[in-house]
């Protein structure tokens, strides 16, 4: 029986039709200003691209599996399942695997058990001898077990090879086949702030670096290149964490390509972990929806291994609960929303294949930048000052919270408390983007513990109807985010509120209201010889005449919530 094809369901649309339809719903707004955004990479985003944006891009028609690995370096889908096992001793880290195993997890990384020697070692990977194993912190000593070892399956560790490239020529020419015994590190670029531009070329050039040292020492090019994996940290900006990893794989083939190496060897091996940086302490369940996320990213990039960290990682111990729910995310991926069926199903996506063009020949920029500052080693301090430059923009854009971290710098439930939860004995890995709201949050905690409660902010709802609501839900939000305890409340009149009982006044009310309301509220006050700080939410025209006439503060969009709450907390006696 015939088939209709499917695309006749479609017609093309052409790029006329779609700006007029744009053009109508803005109603005439700026469609630069309202739908074109920038990056911190640079590149402005446009809301659709079409054909014409990814005509003559190279590599586009390759297949998944073809040189220069555009797609892939295989041409069906699918990758493992990492889990972490974080235990010391050597029988229960190897119980712990095995468990994992039987409940999905198709990779063990051993993140903290110490291997002496062979026996060790042996005992460890009993029963295993069908999974592939990760050693994160193996050190050169480690390295020769494994090589005498000959594990079944493959096997990989976290080693530098730029920390010792005696020893990594030395590995190189005794390593088997299935071990892959350096990894260099992506993670601890984008979890300190960096662009995925800044990854790619920073990434090269400790690659290139390796490639160099190693061809200089006499081995195998084709070897050295094939015994080093590469490790990613996967944000949140959902197709740019997609096309880095596109535009890494072929920029590193053409790197491995340039030394002599064959199509091969040129085959990135890339591992993946959900950022730490995107992690929050608050409302931590949200976490799961971001590691998701992140984790799609990366499979849709073209991983060859995950790991999705467990949601409540950043302040404890993970449960075996919070580890079953991050092997599940990836299982419920891989099972049920059929991931693995699919070799580079972003292909063909015009935004995509634009956003990896560009993610390519500005990472090539970048490499090329470090190479002329004398190379990778040589330029550890401009790539420690282009990380702080991008991780300052960054800090920026979740302090005035155009980064929205939900339950923590935006919609904080008022009623959580992370105190009795934190473990203190855990050792942060890195900076985290929300750390400085839950500072202050955490310093307010800590206050109402020690002094039995927690300051009153009174959100006094007063005039128009519309723009009271809108100005206490606003400042609900503003101050929820240091923890504050609140209270809204709808007033008739201003000595209702000069009656109230509070640390503090937020007049909520409109802008044309405001001056008779503040400077009649504050001579209430003043009367009854009491001095709450009254906030005018909003940033009236008459914001000098209410300041002359002692309004405290005013908040609004413009507001920097970090240094206007850590003044009040400083004000009101919170301190750590």
């Amino acid at each position: 029986m015939a088939t209709k094809p499917l695309l006749q369901e479609f017609p093309p649309v052409s790029t006329e039709t779609w700006e007029k339809a744009i053009v109508k719903d803005l109603k005439g707004a700026d469609y630069a200003k309202k739908l074109i955004w920038k990056t911190d990479e640079g590149l402005a985003v446009k809301p659709y691209y079409r054909a014409e944006d990814t005509a003559g891009l190279e590599c586009q028609d390759a297949a998944p599996g073809s040189f220069p690995y555009l797609r892939g370096t295989q041409a069906t889908g699918g990758w493992r399942i990492r889990e972490e096992i974080a235990l010391v001793n050597i029988s229960e880290a190897n119980e712990a695997a095995k468990t994992a195993v039987v409940a999905g997890a198709e990779e063990i990384a051993f993140t903290h058990v110490a291997i002496h020697n062979a026996a060790e070692l042996a005992a460890l990977l009993a029963n295993l001898q069908e999974i592939p194993v990760n050693f994160p912190n193996a050190d050169e000593a480690l390295l020769r077990l494994l090589i005498a070892h000959k594990h079944p399956a493959p096997v990989s560790t976290g080693w530098n090879p730029l920390s010792n490239l005696d020893f990594a020529a030395e590995v190189v020419s005794a390593t088997p086949a299935l071990l892959t015994p350096f990894t260099l590190h992506a993670e601890q670029f984008e979890e300190s702030g960096a662009t995925a531009v800044e990854e790619i070329g920073f990434l090269l050039s400790a690659g290139i670096e390796y490639l160099a040292a190693l061809q200089e020492r006499k081995a195998d090019i084709n070897r050295a290149a094939a015994a080093v994996s590469f490790s990613f940290a996967i944000g949140a900006n959902y197709f740019f964490q997609i096309s880095k990893l596109r535009a890494f794989r072929l920029t590193w083939a053409q790197t491995v390509e340039s030394f002599g190496g064959n199509h091969e060897a040129a085959k990135a091996k890339l591992h993946a972990r959900t950022s730490r940086w995107t992690e929050t302490i608050y409302d931590p369940h949200v976490n799961v929806l971001r590691t998701t996320t992140e984790a799609m990213s990366a499979i849709i990039g073209g991983v060859n291994s995950l790991t999705v960290a467990p949601f409540d990682e950043s302040y404890k111990q993970p449960d075996d609960a919070s580890r079953r729910l991050a092997r599940n995310a990836q299982l419920v991926i891989k099972k049920e929303a059929y991931f693995a069926h699919v070799a580079d199903p972003g292909g063909g996506s015009y935004c995509i294949e634009f956003i990896t063009d560009y993610l390519a020949r500005e990472g090539w920029k970048t490499m090329q930048g470090i190479e002329a500052a004398g190379g990778y080693t040589k330029a550890q301090g401009i790539i420690a000052a282009a990380l702080a430059k991008s991780l300052a923009i960054k800090d920026k854009a979740v302090t005035i919270r155009k980064r929205v971290f939900t339950g923590t710098n935006q919609f904080a439930n008022l009623n959580e408390k992370a105190l009795d939860r934190i473990d203190t004995s855990l050792t942060e890995k890195g900076k985290r983007g929300t750390q400085t709201y839950e500072t202050l949050r955490l310093r307010t905690e800590r206050s109402a513990v020690k002094t039995g409660s927690s300051p009153l902010f009174l959100l006094a709802e007063i005039g128009d109807r519309k723009m009271r609501t809108a100005r206490s839900g606003f400042a609900a939000n503003f101050f929820g985010c240091a923890g504050f305890n609140l209270k809204t409340q709808q007033f008739s009149s201003v000595e209702e509120i000069a009656a109230a009982e509070a640390a503090v006044i937020v007049l909520c009310s409109s802008d044309a209201e405001y001056l008779a309301l503040a400077t009649e509220l504050l001579t209430k006050l003043k009367a009854l010889g009491r001095k709450t700080p009254v906030i005018v939410a909003g940033n009236p025209e008459s914001a000098e005449q209410l300041t002359a006439a002692g309004v405290a503060e005013f908040v609004h969009v413009r507001s920097n919530p970090i240094e206007l709450l850590a003044k009040l907390q400083q004000q009101l006696g919170i301190k750590d």
